[in-house]
């Protein structure tokens, strides 16, 4: 259920960006996100190696992906909010 919060946040503070709310959104708030989705990388990657059977562990590699995807958009919007600053 975090996960899905974390994303919910992400997904807003990308629709502030579009919306040029940017200056309201603060680079800290989006560090915070960045380390949420790092942290759930980290279990995801244990909890991958301590799957034994295969629907687990394709489950797991699934939310792998998508965290490794909000990832990367959290990098880019923190660089688009600093770069506005």
């Amino acid at each position: 259920m975090a996960l899905k919060k974390t994303i919910a946040r992400l997904n807003e503070y990308h629709d502030r960006l579009q919306g040029k709310e940017a200056h309201r959104i603060k680079v800290s708030h989006v560090d915070k996100v960045i380390e949420k989705l790092e942290a759930k990388e980290v279990d995801l990657n244990r909890r991958l190696e301590e799957a034994k059977k295969p629907g687990k562990k394709e489950r797991l590699k699934a939310k792998q992906k998508v965290v490794r995807n909000q990832i990367a958009r959290a990098r880019w919007l923190r660089k688009e909010i600093k770069k506005g600053d």
